[in-house]
């Protein structure tokens, strides 16, 4: 068996394009789960216990259920609840988002019970309610604790999304598949799929060790 250069290189900008698709997969999902996760962290912490208690049904439920039953639910199961079909890119974007959203939760939450409790004290005793204090005090110490295990979950997003390939959205892994189903050089097009999540996994590790220096800086 040789090794086909050729197809690596002919296939590379079909790969390439579903390398952008993934990132942009990855990307609108963060920061989908961004904001489901700094919610439902708030709610977690809360006093008030049936918001406590959802929240951690939440996290519960979607950190100890594989991603990919998750992404079934929505793309098969949805449509027989709302009678229509679901686009395959809202799909994956949904069940990648409410998936990130459970373990931003948890990032979120530990980030801010990293914050000493005095700075709670602090600005209760300059009259700031508790929701302003966690707004201008709080989550803004908070966000700078919970940089590296956020690049770490979009690192992770950003493999795991290959399993939006089950339901046909042509990301990188299924424009590989598809590849490979014309020409049958799995080798080739496996390693160079694997080489491009390396790069771009790399890639996005430097920048967030580059975001964790500036603000240690500040």
């Amino acid at each position: 068996m040789s090794f086909n250069m050729d197809l690596v290189v002919q296939s590379f900008p079909l790969l390439i394009l579903g390398a952008g698709i993934t990132i942009q997969i990855t990307a609108i999902s963060v920061f989908l789960g961004l904001i489901i996760g700094m919610f439902v962290g708030i709610a977690r912490i809360s006093h008030i216990k049936p918001l406590s208690i959802l929240a951690a049904i939440y996290t519960d439920f979607l950190r100890g259920t594989p991603l990919l039953v998750q992404i079934f639910l929505i793309y098969f199961a949805l449509p027989i609840i709302l009678d229509q079909r679901v686009d395959p890119f809202l799909a994956a974007i949904t069940a990648c988002g409410i998936n990130s959203g459970a373990y931003i939760a948890e990032i979120f939450r530990a980030g801010i019970q990293a914050i000493d409790s005095g700075q709670m004290e602090a600005g209760r005793s300059l009259g700031m309610t508790w929701t302003q204090t966690m707004r201008y005090i709080i989550i803004p110490q908070a966000f700078k604790n919970i940089i590296p295990p956020l690049g770490n979950e979009f690192i992770a997003l950003l493999k795991d999304s290959s399993l939006v390939s089950v339901i046909g959205f042509e990301e990188l892994t299924r424009r590989g598949q598809l590849i490979i189903a014309r020409t049958y050089g799995s080798l080739e097009i496996w390693l160079s799929v694997a080489l491009i999540y390396l790069v771009m996994t790399l890639a996005i590790s430097r920048l967030v060790a580059y975001m964790e220096k500036r603000l240690k800086t500040k």
